[in-house]
Order: structure tokens, then sequence, then C-alpha cells
């Protein structure tokens, strides 16, 4: 060790002791952690590290309420907790994701900080945990096995509310404007990449509108689930070193910090052993991931060429594509939302056996599980946000290009199987792909239809526009 030791303070644990340097916020258990997990570099998320500080806070408010601590200590921890939530002291989280013990290194990371700076608050010094302690006061009444579960639940609904469903919105919002701005573009529909009937460029973009609506409404839905809450349990879920009402009037504070209605769990020991809303929100996100890669592929598909490709649509270009080919733009937005789509399904998937792998009481792989959750509604909100600024909202359809693959498509031929049947069609296809010639000419050729009647089978406006939602009757 360098430097004067009027730098550093000692602390002591069960363990023992060390020299923790002045300036910093975290304590003993802190360092121990960042010294036995130096893994990936990867700290906790902002918003995670706000929902500790928000339960942190209705706790103190509560146990101060109810006695529990001191009205001066209660007072003290909740202004810590708000200083951080306001942008204090953020850089001494400094706990690596992957940890051991359910999150405990993280939690007590939390505690140390709250402790101290609680302690400046009240004049005194970083340190001295006998006026106030990372355990007895901050983390009265309370567990790591029933405050990072309550954590991943207000983070995951921060997430949710801050990210995920702006971004949705904007994006659904964008698409319905795009499809009432090209409701009357006609377009080749495309079956396995081959031509189909024609279809409406805005039902296109309407129908991608409404996938997106279901999902935000499936998230929603799955959402409810992490309103419920274990806090209060305590170590095992008995509820152990609490008082009888703490559970409640924390979870009554909570749901007035973060507006949003919160309820303590009917039994919580349940809460504390199943994983199973964070698999619920997760699997709901991971769902929408695979709808959105197949968006992106379309766009892409759409989007292709410009003179060798389908070209129907023009993606805003906002980059050079290449390194080496000059003037080339690439559609860069669609590319991104894929892999973050795919990052993720990984995600989920690593929740999945994160939340199978509890034992007994509880499930000690919840900092990873906490970690993907809360990283895979954030990144996924932001990507569709940047998509719908940067691609959506300024895509430009080719309607000349569009009628004329319309015009020109085989599919077509469907469109006569009620007049001169399945077979005969078939074969005016096949003609008309032998030859080169038109359907309309080759069926005109054969007699199989007047002109009069044939015009108004093949026109593309009727073909293309879709059966009422609702029936009249």
């Amino acid at each position: 060790m360098t430097g004067d030791m009027a730098d550093f303070r000692t602390e002591r644990d069960s363990m023992g002791e060390k020299q923790i340097p002045n300036e910093v916020y975290y304590g003993i258990q802190t360092l121990r952690a960042v010294e036995n997990f130096p893994i990936s570099g990867l700290k906790p998320l902002p918003t995670y590290v706000d929902a500790c500080l928000l339960i942190k806070k209705a706790t103190a408010i509560a146990n101060g309420e109810l006695g529990c601590i001191s009205p001066e200590l209660s007072r003290a921890i909740a202004q810590a907790a708000d200083e951080v939530l306001a942008g204090n002291l953020r850089d001494q989280f400094v706990v690596d994701v992957y940890q051991a013990g359910a999150g405990t290194s993280h939690h007590m990371n939390v505690n140390e900080v709250l402790a101290n700076r609680a302690l400046e608050i009240l004049g005194d010094e970083k340190g001295n945990y006998a006026r106030v302690s990372p355990n007895d006061h901050v983390n009265y009444g309370q567990s790591t096995n029933d405050v990072i579960p309550t954590a991943i639940r207000i983070g995951g609904l921060l997430a949710l509310e801050r990210s995920l469903y702006p971004g949705l919105k904007g994006a659904i919002a964008a698409l319905q404007a795009k499809a009432v701005e090209y409701q009357d573009v006609v377009k080749s529909g495309r079956t396995h990449l081959q031509d189909a009937v024609p279809v409406r460029m805005g039902d296109t973009f309407g129908a991608w509108a409404q996938i997106l609506s279901d999902h935000l409404a499936r998230i929603q839905f799955a959402e409810k689930d992490l309103t419920v809450l274990g806090l209060g349990g305590s170590a095992a879920g008995t509820g152990m070193n609490t008082h009888p009402q703490y559970r409640f009037r924390a979870a009554e504070i909570l749901s007035t910090l973060i507006n949003k209605p919160l309820t303590s769990a009917p039994h919580l020991m349940a809460a504390m052993q199943s994983m199973a809303p964070f698999v619920a929100v997760s699997g709901a996100v991971r769902n929408l991931a695979q709808d959105l890669v197949k968006i992106s592929h379309d766009l892409r598909l759409m989007d292709s060429g410009p003179k060798t490709g389908l070209k129907e649509i023009q993606l805003p270009p906002v980059q050079p594509g290449s390194s080496i080919m000059p003037g080339k733009y690439n559609p860069v937005m669609a590319e991104m939302i894929s892999q973050v789509c795919f990052q993720v399904m990984g995600y989920d998937t690593a929740i999945a056996l994160a939340a199978q792998a509890g034992q007994l009481e509880l499930n000690v792989m919840m900092p990873m599980l906490g970690y993907s959750l809360i990283q895979s509604i954030e990144i996924l909100g932001r990507a569709i946000a940047a998509l719908t600024e940067k691609g959506l909202k300024g895509i430009v359809v080719d309607s000349d290009r569009c009628r004329y693959y319309a015009e020109g498509s085989l599919a077509l031929v469907t469109a006569l199987n009620t007049h001169i049947g399945y077979l005969n069609a078939a074969a005016v296809a096949k003609e008309s792909l032998e030859t080169g010639k038109s359907l309309r000419q080759i069926v005109l050729e054969k007699g199989l239809m007047s002109e009069a009647d044939l015009a108004t089978v093949l026109d593309l406006e009727q073909m293309s526009t879709m059966t009422p939602a609702q029936s009249d009757g």
C-alpha cells in the first residue's frame, strides 16, 4: 500500500479489517467483492441502481414511521438516496455484474454508500458505522433475498416506462402515419419470395403497426406480475426481524415513488423463490424481438438495390456504407436492430436458465438474471427509437416501381380462378412465363373471357383492397 495513511480509513467485518480509501463511499464488503470478482468490467446498470435506491428510500421511511429506526436516521438515509438518485456518487457502484450470493455484493455496495453519505449528512465521518450502519440501519428488516428480487421488479418496471414503451409507441405511430400516407399505393405481394397477389403498401405498414401494438399489449400484460413485491420476506420469506406493517407500508411508499400501483405478495416465500415474473416479461420482449427481426428483414429486402434489387422503398441514408465502394449506402438502422434483437433472444435464454436454477429458499443467479432482463428491455427500446427516428419516419415509397411490379406479377392469375378455373389459369400463367406475353393478352387470345370482364377482374385496386375487419351484419 502506498500513500499517506490519513488518506485511508480502517473498516472491519466478520473476516477482519481492510484499509479503505477515504474518498470512496463504499466500504469493506464492497472492496472484498471488487477483489473477488474482476470478471467483465460491467458495472450495475443505472436503472438497477435507481431501483435499489428507491427501495432503500422507501424502507428507510417505512422503518422510521414504524419506530424501527430513529427519525433522524430515517431522514438521513432517505436524503442520501435522493442525492444519489439525482446523479451524485454514481461512480461509487463498482461491483461487477457477475458476482455471487444472489446479489449480496451489490446490495452491500448500496448499503455502504448510503450509510457513509448519511453519516456526512449527520455531520459525522465516513466509516463510523456505530452511528449509521449499512446492516443495522440502512438494511433494517431487509435481506438480499427480498431486496434483490424486488429491485429486479422495480428495475424492470422503470426500464419499460423509460425505454421500451416510448420506443415502441413511437414506432407504432410512425408506421400508422406511413399506412395513411401510402394507402393508395399498390405493390406486388410476395410469398416464398415469389410473386403473390397484389397488396397495398399502406396495408403493409399498417400490418407492422398492428403487430407491434399486439406486442405492446402482451408486454403490458406480463408486466403486471412485476408489481407484486416480496419485499418484507427478509432472509427466507418468513419476515423475520421486520415490523408486521413494514411490508405493506414499504410497498405503499414505493408505489408513490414510481407512480405505479404496487402490492405486497400474498405469499412472500413464493415471491422470493419463483423467477416466473421475470421469465414472462423476458419472453414477451423476446417475442417482440422476433417480429422486429422479420420487419427489419422486410425493410432491407424492399430497399434492396438501388439498380439490381427491388427498391420499392428508400430508407434514409444516414452514413456512407462502404470503405471501398463510393456512393454506397446501406440499410444500417435495420441491420442494427436485428443485431440487438438477436442479443435480446440470447438474454432471454440466459434468463430462462437462471430462473430454473433456484434451490430451496433462494435463487442465487439473480445478479445475471436482473442484468439480462433490464439490459434487454433498455437496449431494445433504444434500438426501436433509433430505427424510428432514422429509418421509419423517413421511408419514401417508389409508387411507380411498386405498380410496375404489381402489373407484371404472374400471381394476378389468381383472380381468374373463379372465372376460368384453376387449371386454365395455371396454363395461362405458364404460357405467360414461357412466352413473355401478358396474362391479359393470352386470356383474350384464347377467348376465355371478354375484354370488359377481364378488365374488371384484373383491376389492381379492387384486388388489393382488404376485406372489412368487421361484418356489416
